[in-house]
């Protein structure tokens, strides 16, 4: 029977009400995404696993949530995927995009919170639009030192993982060539669905597309001006200020500055502090609306040493932990009420 009028109404507002309700449980599913050819620096593939030796499920269970470890998905491999254009690998990007989508979809429907552990971020175009399939009308918090927003005529590299804002926005929709992988996908988000952390490395076509397109984007410049405090209530104004509605987390490690997150592919200086990063994540939790989050381009295989290594995946792991409720309070331990000096004094003489 077809839903009109009220019914149809109400239809709609139950189900946006159940997708922002169920983020609200402690029900975490992990997918972890060792995929790579969204750029041409192998060894992220490994960002996953490196994620969890750093104690990802352990910190999380601490938490108080239940975790389901769904583990890695599999990638196949494509024998034959030519260039298009200056893009190299599009049918492989497209296919792990299609499967991760399903993936993340599959999870947020079973009403969990979903981590996905990339790979590259090249994996946010599946991820969004697997979110966006429960949730179609999330809100999408990107922390990344590069704007990822170029498409294949703006982009320097021809890499993937810089134009996964491209493929996502209706906005863009008529600038984007029919990319080889991708016929799956329509973009889905408006601009103002949007908004940018951390920026300090944009190429001058996606500078245009963020002004021309009137995008909210914080720079590292614009954080030193503002104060992190302000540029989260900013943030989250312009995302939740009309409705409250699922936020999705896209944190690349890169946004962090290379003397904390060494072990990624493309970092730049002059990044987030450890203080400014674990504060926004701490914001976004806050609101009690995050429903996906991504964290990608850990690469194990770029670190100088041990050292380095562990301080990205673990640094990866505050991130995350922080995303989902840690406090540096210790506000999520369990609360012990202080006996009064009477009551003390009586169970000494006791």
């Amino acid at each position: 029977m077809a839903l009109r009028g009220p019914l149809l109404r109400l239809f709609r507002t139950s189900l946006s009400s159940a997708c922002v309700h169920q983020n609200r449980t402690h029900s975490i599913a992990i997918l972890g995404a060792p995929f790579s050819k969204g750029q041409k620096r192998r060894g992220v593939e490994h960002g996953p696993k490196a994620i969890r030796d750093a104690g990802l499920v352990e910190r999380l269970s601490n938490l108080d949530y239940t975790v389901h470890d769904f583990g890695d998905l599999s990638f196949p491999h494509l024998e034959k995927d030519e260039h298009f254009m200056h893009v190299p690998f599009p049918r492989s990007v497209g296919r792990a995009n299609k499967l991760l989508s399903n993936a993340v979809s599959s999870a947020v429907g079973a009403g969990h919170t979903c981590v996905m552990l990339g790979g590259d971020h090249s994996l946010a175009i599946g991820s969004v639009e697997g979110h966006s399939q429960q949730c179609p009308d999330l809100g999408l918090i990107w922390v990344d030192a590069h704007a990822d927003i170029n498409t294949p005529l703006t982009s320097p590299s021809g890499n993937l993982h810089g134009q996964s804002v491209a493929f996502l926005l209706k906005e863009l929709q008529d600038k984007m060539p029919d990319i080889p992988g991708f016929s799956w996908m329509k973009p889905f988000l408006s601009c103002t669905d949007l908004v940018y952390i951390g920026l300090r490395d944009v190429d001058p076509g996606e500078h245009y597309i963020l002004k021309n397109l009137g995008i909210q984007y914080f720079s590292m410049r614009d954080i030193d001006r503002m104060g992190m405090q302000r540029v989260m209530e900013v943030t989250l104004d312009h995302l939740l200020s009309r409705k409250q509605r699922p936020i999705h987390l896209s944190f690349d490690i890169d946004a962090f500055d290379p003397s904390l997150a060494p072990a990624t592919g493309t970092p730049v200086n002059g990044g987030l502090t450890y203080r400014e990063g674990i504060y926004i994540t701490e914001e976004i939790h806050n609101t009690g609306l995050l429903s996906v989050m991504d964290l990608v381009e850990v690469n194990p295989t770029l670190g100088a040493s041990r050292e380095a290594v562990e301080a990205t995946a673990g640094l990866a792991v505050d991130v995350i932990a922080s995303s989902l409720g840690q406090s540096r309070e210790g506000a999520n331990m369990a609360f012990q009420e202080i006996p009064s000096p009477k009551e003390d004094t009586e169970q000494l003489r006791l």
